[in-house]
């Protein structure tokens, strides 16, 4: 639904990444200024279409839903959710290319072990092809053992596609990738770093990267979330039991609790027609990027109804001035009734994400933020936590995760409205990079959701009002350093 002046709230959210982004690189020095002038993509986002609010559209294995069966559905759902989803749908379908889909059974997956065991199994199970983009591929560890898997299922006549990122997998041996495409696999380098190879995409600069994490197979079940093939994973945040056996938060932040801490992630698995989305997804990425197509294609199949959730896959495409997972999740905050609860790894809001998360709080709406203890890069962390004050002050509650590195991207709003995926709350993630979350509208996978952000929160180390004003000088300095370089980071 448009404000007074008529103007989306996507239209408007990126009018103000825009003039945050140029408030940020005219702060800089000189030398700073040409960087970040070479650095920003346009943030500009293409406007509403009709200033009135819309019909969602509605699909499910069969197909487009007529408009009666479209509003019984959503009224279903409605129901679920104490009479605001349909008003926030309708706030947003404009702003989102994918319709809502129905007849979806979606699994959520907690850190590394479980996620990369639940993908290989898929993997196995392969009977069409294989399609697998990420942003960090490595060679070693569950990246051997990825490899050698997909050079079985090509030999065994699977088409196998494989799209990474050329910053993310940077480290990789190039002999990684060669081993795969002699294998016959075919293999797409994202937006190449050699200057030479950039050229095959003039839309793109090196600042532009591919951060999403997918993986589809057969077409019918599809991963996303915020798992890397990286060996970085190789142990759970919990213990040897979820929830069970977790080390005491610690005292301080901003340190890593040992030489190499468990990674907190979260991804998901879904099957039914969803899945579609994902494919569809994929095939443009591989075709904006010119990729190679050496197997034939297989024929698609058609989509199988596979649990009762609704869900749609929404993206974020900088070169089309796109990042709907923005709109989406702002929109279900400021329709939020009972409670918003957000763990990202990567905190650096705009000023309207801050706006709308104080003014939530301010209306009785319980907002809990989960963020990180620690980082792996200090810069995102102190910009984050330069925001804690006015957070605090409005009645958000914060904790931190001191004991692993949380990298998780997930939402859970009103028991209802679910976000997994690869999108942080951050300056990289709202106009730099490509992105794709899964948002699922059920009330089951949301109190999985929600049971899952209470054990983070028994692992976690509340930030109180009190104590964050006793804060230390380092820790605002380094604060005020990192919040001057937000839209880079």
């Amino acid at each position: 639904m448009p404000d007074a002046d008529g103007s989306s709230p996507l239209r408007r959210a990126g009018a103000a990444l825009a003039r945050h982004g140029r408030r940020s690189c005219a702060g800089l020095a000189a030398l700073a200024l040409a960087a970040c002038a070479a650095l920003l993509p346009d943030a500009a986002f293409p406007p509403e279409r009709t200033p009135r609010a819309a019909a969602v559209s509605v699909r499910d294995e069969r197909g487009a839903l007529d408009p009666a069966r479209a509003e019984a559905a959503l009224q279903r759902l409605d129901g679920e959710a104490d009479g605001v989803l349909a008003l926030h749908l309708r706030h947003v379908e404009h702003e989102l290319a994918e319709p809502l889909t129905l007849g979806n059974e979606a699994r959520l997956l907690v850190d590394g072990p479980e996620t990369q065991e639940t993908m290989l199994q898929a993997i196995r199970g392969a009977r069409r092809g294989i399609d697998l983009e990420s942003y960090i591929l490595e060679a070693e560890g569950v990246g051997e053992r990825l490899a050698a898997l997909l050079v079985e299922k090509r030999r065994a006549g699977l088409r196998v596609r494989v799209l990474y990122d050329s910053v993310g997998s940077l480290a990789t041996p190039a002999e990684y990738f060669e081993r795969l495409r002699q294998a016959g696999i075919d293999v797409c380098e994202f937006n190449p770093v050699n200057p030479l190879r950039l050229q095959q995409n003039e839309r793109l600069s090196i600042n532009n990267r591919d951060h999403r994490k997918l993986l589809i197979v057969d077409g019918r079940v599809a991963f996303t979330g915020g798992i890397n093939i990286s060996r970085v994973y190789s142990s759970s945040s919990f213990g040897p039991r979820r929830g069970a056996g977790r080390a005491a938060p610690r005292a301080a932040a901003g340190d890593a609790p040992g030489p190499q801490p468990a990674w907190r992630d979260t991804h998901v698995q879904v099957r039914g027609p969803v899945a579609v989305q994902f494919l569809d997804l994929f095939e443009g990425n591989w075709r904006g990027q010119n990729c190679p197509e050496t197997a034939a294609p297989p024929p698609r199949p058609p989509p199988e109804r596979a649990g009762a959730m609704a869900g749609r896959l929404v993206a974020a495409d900088p070169a089309a001035g796109r990042n709907e997972l923005y709109v989406a999740l702002l929109s279900a905050i400021e329709h939020a009734r009972q409670r918003v609860w957000l763990t990202y790894g990567y905190f650096v809001p705009d000023e309207r994400v801050l706006q709308t998360l104080r003014d939530a709080a301010r209306r009785g709406v319980d907002v809990r933020l989960m963020l990180p203890g620690f980082s792996d890069f200090w810069a995102p962390f102190h910009a984050g936590r330069s925001h804690y004050g006015e957070l605090l002050g409005a009645g958000v509650r914060l904790f931190e995760r001191r004991d692993a590195l949380l990298h998780a991207k997930t939402a859970v709003i009103d028991g209802v409205w679910s976000a997994v995926g690869s999108t942080n709350l951050d300056w990289r993630s709202f106009v730099h990079n490509y992105e794709a979350d899964l948002l699922i509208l059920d009330r089951r996978f949301a109190e999985d959701m929600e049971r899952l952000f209470r054990l983070d929160e028994g692992a976690a180390h509340p930030v109180l009002i009190e104590e964050w004003r006793r804060r230390g000088l380092k820790e605002r300095l380094l604060e005020w350093i990192a919040r001057g370089w937000a839209y880079l980071l």
